[in-house]
């Protein structure tokens, strides 16, 4: 019995000891970006924007079709909300 004790401790601990450095191995591997920009030779500077999304182009008109189509009529909206009548309280 005390050999099967002995035998459970060591064998569970060899996979403890895999799993706990394959965690310190991750920790201080560096990132392959970092590796990137150790191995280039730039002056730093800004990196590269995005450049800005295209706006839609308006639809085309040509003799074959009508003017634009007119806007939708406008709603005004009350600048203030009704009031309920207050309570009475007895």
């Amino acid at each position: 019995m005390v050999w099967a004790f002995i035998f459970l401790f060591v064998a569970l601990k060899i996979p403890l000891g895999m799993l706990l450095y394959i965690v310190w191995w991750a920790v201080h591997e560096v990132p392959e970006e970092a590796e990137e920009e150790r191995r280039d030779d730039d002056d730093g500077g800004g990196g590269s924007h995005r450049p800005r999304p295209r706006r839609p182009r308006p639809p085309r008109r040509g003799p074959h079709r009508g003017a634009a189509p007119h806007a939708p009529p406008r709603v005004r909206v009350r600048s203030r909300p009704t009031r309920l009548p207050a309570r009475s309280h007895r």
